[in-house]
Formats: structure tokens, sequence, C-alpha cells
């Protein structure tokens, strides 16, 4: 695919926009790269949006040559002390649509008042590892639905990575899950990153809401974080999720940065 949009450039030579493939576009001005383009369509169906240039009038070229290209609704992520790249997106049609807290989170049981957490009656935590890969997906399944039947999928944080059609459970080792007698009914990912270790996300099944399932898969991923050295963690949370917030923030949790989420409708 070649489609080609030609711009006046950052001087006297003219930016040529090139759409290289479906996902991908190229601003070349006097056979130099100027600007980069690309889309990516993540596991919950929407298309997002991304442009890496150092000048402003470049950006907005680059970005009107995709708007022309791509279809509506279209979505890009900024962090939230970037006033020039959100300036710029909103330039060309964005506006906020949420945002996203990221926490440092302590794993000294010591500091988090988690040490003595245990699960309610009749609740076990399966380690990370050691849970039925069967029941595990049926569970994420089951969670999804639900979320998206209430708030929408979009609301929730999103480690994105590259996945299989339908594949929403990549690496069943990442994941320690709350057992109620014979069914699994909550559960938690971390990826252990060298730099510091990331809680991609902790749920429970609707009907096992407020019993402090939560709480104690957060404990145990904490807790295991802790033995194994890890310091801190990392967690994104949606700030319209008061639940969520309120749970990190009541162990000691601390705001460190924030990300937009832009949306072109």
């Amino acid at each position: 695919m070649n489609f080609v949009h030609s711009t006046s450039g950052t001087g006297n030579n003219a930016v040529a926009v090139t759409r290289v493939s479906d996902m991908q576009w190229h601003a070349m001005e006097d056979d130099r790269t100027v600007a980069r383009g690309d889309a990516s369509r993540r596991p919950d169906g929407r298309l997002f949006v991304s442009i890496d240039a150092w000048h402003s009038a470049v950006f907005d070229r680059m970005a009107n040559a995709m708007l022309a290209d791509l279809p509506t609704p279209l979505y890009t992520v900024v962090d939230e002390a970037d006033t020039d790249s959100r300036s710029a997106w909103e330039r060309v049609g964005f506006a906020a649509a949420r945002r996203e807290w990221g926490y440092v989170v302590p794993t000294d049981p010591q500091v988090t008042g988690l040490g003595s957490v245990r699960p309610p009656s009749g609740v076990t935590i399966v380690p990370a590892g050691d849970a039925d890969e069967g029941p595990l997906r049926a569970l994420d399944r089951i969670i999804r639905d639900e979320v998206e039947a209430a708030v929408g999928w979009q609301t929730m944080p999103a480690e994105v990575l590259p996945r299989p059609a339908g594949t929403t459970v990549i690496d069943p080792s990442k994941y320690a899950v709350a057992r109620h007698l014979d069914q699994y009914v909550g559960l938690v990912r971390v990826a252990p990153l060298t730099r510091q270790p990331r809680i991609g996300l902790i749920a429970v099944r609707a009907d096992r809401h407020r019993r402090g399932i939560a709480r104690s898969l957060l404990a145990h991923a904490l807790g295991s974080l802790y033995g194994s050295g890890a310091a801190a963690a990392w967690a994104e949370v949606d700030e319209s999720n008061a639940a969520a917030t309120a749970l990190f923030e009541g162990i000691g949790a601390r705001r460190a940065a924030g990300t937009l989420e832009l949306v072109r409708r």
C-alpha cells in the first residue's frame, strides 16, 4: 500500500507522507525521514495511533494524513505531564476520554499492613504457576464479560501484548488465583519485570465482591514480590475506579504518574 500525501515542509522542501503498510506511515523531507506514524488495534477492538515527529508542523501533516486514511473512532495515549503532546493531538481533533493513575506500590508487609491479611473463610490462594489453565481461562473470560457488561473493558488498564485472536491469558504462570471450594473466583496477574514488577490486573467475580478477596490476592502478590527481593511494584488504576484507588492508597501506594487517553470520534 503506497498512498502519498504531499505537503509543504519545515523549510523550503516538501514533506511527503507515505502509507508504507496497513498500519505504518513515513514522512520524508529531502530524502530524510522526519516523522513516523503507527496504528495498532488492541484486543478490545479499539484503534490506537502514535506519531514520532520533531516538529509540530510535521506532526500536524502526519496526523492529517493518517486521519484521512483511517476510520474513527481513533485513540491515543499521552503522559499527562507532556502538555506539548496533548496540545498536538488536541489540535487535530482529539479530546480527553479517560485518565489512568500510575502507582508505586510498596511490597513490605510492615508498610502495607497486609502481613496479617488472610483469605476469607473457604477461600485459598493458589500461587502463580500452580493454577489449572482451563479454569483460569474460564475465570478470565467470566470477569472480562462482567466488566464489559458494566463499565466496559476499555476502562481497565491493559497490558497490551501481541496475542492470537480471542486469547486473553497469554502466560498462565503470571497468575495467582483465589479458589472458593472448587471454583476460581478471583485472580491477580504480576509481570516480574526486572526494573519494577507490574501488577497488570487484579479482579474478582462480581458475585464475590466485598468479601476481602481482592485484598487477599494483593497481599499474596506483594508478599511474594517482597520475598523475592522487590521493594516496590507498579500498578495503573482508572481514576473512576474508586474501589481500586482506595485499595492501593490504603496500603501506602504513591501516585507517581498520570496517563491520558484521548479520542477522536
